[in-house]
């Protein structure tokens, strides 16, 4: 007799089949995973230098939109990872 967890996971990869990924796939993926941690890294480390000078100068307005636009970076930065990764596993590279 199944339990409630097996039926379940049969009947998620009945919908959504699990993707068998390469060993050069996982290292593409590996690779991007590096590519953009120092992306965000990068990005970070700019807009927290401007920051810094916007506290120093006490500019909150400046401050507040230096913030949200790091947010903002990181989001894109990793929506664009996710897209890359997922043509990856997808063959599509």
């Amino acid at each position: 007799m199944k339990s409630a967890y097996e039926l379940a996971m049969e009947r998620l990869n009945q919908q959504a089949p699990s993707v068998k990924v390469t060993a050069a796939q996982k290292a593409e993926l590996a690779d991007l995973d590096s590519l953009y941690k120092s992306k965000i890294a990068d990005r970070e480390i700019l807009v927290k230098g401007q920051l810094q000078k916007a506290a120093e100068k006490g500019d909150a307005e400046a401050y507040e939109q230096l913030e949200k636009q790091l947010v903002s970076d990181r989001k894109t930065l990793a929506a664009e990872l996710e897209e890359k990764k997922e043509r990856v596993r997808q063959g599509k590279d």
